[in-house]
């Protein structure tokens, strides 16, 4: 389990979100048995996806980012609700690079390659709202921090990043979002800056406050005024079940279903997102095409 504070400063001209996501990250990695430069990637797009889950309004709303790129790990995909689930995937868990010799940290740029990032938000409309971005850099915070500029207008600091230990497991795993309202003073801004340009990283100061959301909101945000709006936990956590497999594979409709069942006799599905499998025999199947003829009788 993971958490993150949401809070502002007193102006309401600063919003600022700070995310700790150790053990999520662990277990995106367990799951897909990730290389240290994919843990790096993929966490740091599922706590993105987990901060900005936890903008939204209902419950059932949803956010989904997508970076395509043409590095060695393919898509990376990670979506969060605003009950705090989130989960992820990419394409190539196993892709891994020697870490830069210019700084020694892993090359989650060199992973991801050039391509786009698209962040699709669910809000229960009849259609999500959709934007695409160009990536700038490959190290997914350069991404959204131009992906807020660009699309929301908003000048915006983002810091994700994850610490991988030497036996592959997470050492420190999070991330914050501060973004600047209209009517921001220069002189919050210089104070803003100020801070930041004394950061070593996102994960030295996880660690630095053991953790600590809290600690690490103070250091942010030293010289403000800044009230915590909101804790909320975060879990990595697939909604996947055999009911929505079959839900899937009825609305593929009958034909394709017929096809199946001729040359197959059989179905095997495995959830991108939590490698659960779920096999369908004849009789399954023979099911799952009366109810498709019938939704489309």
């Amino acid at each position: 389990m993971g958490y993150i504070l949401r809070a502002i400063d007193k102006s309401e001209q600063i919003k600022i979100s700070v995310a700790i996501t150790t053990d999520v990250v662990q277990e995106a990695s367990t799951i897909h048995n990730t290389s240290k430069t994919a843990s790096a990637a993929l966490g740091r797009v599922l706590t993105a996806a987990a901060i900005m889950g936890s903008w939204q309004k209902n419950e059932k709303d949803s956010l989904t980012i997508t970076i395509n790129g043409n590095g060695p790990s393919g898509r990376v995909v990670a979506t969060c609700k605003n009950d705090g689930f989130v989960k992820g995937f990419m394409t190539n868990p196993s892709a891994d690079l020697p870490v830069r010799e210019s700084d020694g940290k892993l090359d989650v740029s060199g992973i991801i390659g050039q391509g786009d990032m698209t962040i699709v938000m669910d809000v229960g409309l009849k259609k999500p709202y959709s934007g695409t971005v160009n990536l700038v850099t490959g190290e997914i915070a350069e991404d959204l921090a131009a992906y807020f500029l660009q699309s929301d207008q908003i000048p915006s600091a983002v810091g994700l990043g994850v610490l991988v230990d030497t036996d592959y497991s997470i050492k420190a795993a999070g991330g914050f979002i501060i973004q600047l309202m209209p009517g921001a003073e220069d002189e919050q801004i210089d104070k803003l800056e100020e801070n930041l340009s004394k950061l070593d990283g996102i994960t030295s100061l996880i660690e630095k406050c053991n953790g600590d959301g809290e600690k690490i909101l103070e250091i942010l945000m030293e010289g403000f005024d800044v009230k915590i709006l909101e804790k909320r936990d975060v879990f990595y956590r697939c909604d996947c079940s055999r009911e929505k497999v079959i839900d899937a594979i009825v609305s593929i409709g009958p034909e394709e279903i017929e096809n199946i069942l001729v040359e197959d006799k059989k179905a095997d599905v495995t959830c991108h997102f939590c490698n659960a499998h779920y096999h369908f025999d004849e009789d399954d199947l023979q099911d799952m095409l009366d109810k498709a003829k019938e939704i489309n009788s």
